[in-house]
């Protein structure tokens, strides 16, 4: 047997420890590479991207609503957020700056569960103010803001609890349409009060004791103010033509005087003979 041949055993053995040892070292680094992927893509999963919440807001994901929790209260805000998560099922905006709720502002918003808006600077919310989450909001707070108004379909098709208190509500037709459309929340309507009123005697009192109908009341208004305007053009109108009548009177006696007060013409002397020859 040849030396070569003595040593092929040996180099075949070298060459399968060679391969376990690249293995062993391959699956070493690849274990470790395969769990950090992993956790990355957990935290991915369990918490939201920074540039996906907004501006001033903290977004925690509540495993139990299958949702983000997005908290933005005491940020200063002036408006509501743009592009908030749309698995957003809690939305907290207490204290702060924001003036209105534009049309659509919650658009997208469809597991939206609880919408906290109060003590801001809401005056007044309009037709499509919750357009969007009237399926899903199960609790909309808009106590302690500055509303003095809102549209008469503002709350129709919502079916959350709405709380209302500590507003400057000025009760007319639209708030009375508006109200008729919460049957669903009799204790948030009990508890609004009636800072001015179209009836001078509920300033001050809750809207519910409010027994007249505003929006007729504001009908009968228009109607007395039109037959007050049409009466005023009528008396107008006769007051015109009994000056009229009384100028041209005026007139005509001023004319007949005049014609009175000129000169009679004389008799011509043809004129007195044959008056004369015929007596």
């Amino acid at each position: 047997m040849c030396v070569e041949d003595r040593w092929r055993p040996q180099a075949g053995c070298c060459w399968k420890l060679v391969s376990m040892n690249l293995l062993d070292l391959w699956l070493s680094r690849s274990i470790p590479m395969c769990l950090l992927l992993q956790s990355l893509v957990l935290m991915a999963l369990c918490f939201p991207s920074a540039s996906m919440c907004p501006k001033g807001c903290s977004c925690l994901r509540d495993p139990h609503l299958h949702g983000l929790n997005v908290t933005c209260s005491q940020s200063r805000l002036k408006e509501i957020p743009p592009n908030l998560p749309m698995d957003t099922v809690l939305l907290r905006l207490e204290h702060n700056q924001i003036g209105a709720v534009p049309d659509q502002a919650f658009r997208g918003l469809r597991l939206l569960r609880e919408l906290n808006l109060s003590y801001n600077a809401v005056e007044t919310l309009g037709e499509g103010s919750f357009s969007g989450i009237e399926g899903t909001l199960q609790v909309l707070d808009l106590s302690h803001n500055r509303i003095t108004s809102v549209h008469r379909d503002a709350f129709a098709r919502l079916k959350a609890r709405i709380i209302v208190d500590d507003n400057p509500w000025h009760c007319d037709c639209a708030l009375q349409q508006a109200i008729g459309g919460m049957a669903h929340n009799h204790e948030a309507a009990a508890r609004l009060l009636c800072r001015s009123s179209e009836l001078l005697d509920q300033e001050g009192r809750p809207f519910l004791a409010v027994d007249t109908d505003l929006c007729n009341l504001a009908k009968r208004t228009t109607d007395y103010a039109m037959l007050v305007t049409m009466f005023g053009w009528f008396a107008m109108v006769i007051s015109y033509v009994v000056y009229y009548v009384r100028q041209n009177q005026e007139d005509a006696r001023r004319h007949l005087e005049y014609l009175k007060s000129l000169p009679s013409k004389p008799k011509k002397p043809d004129d007195a003979d044959d008056i004369s020859t015929v007596a």
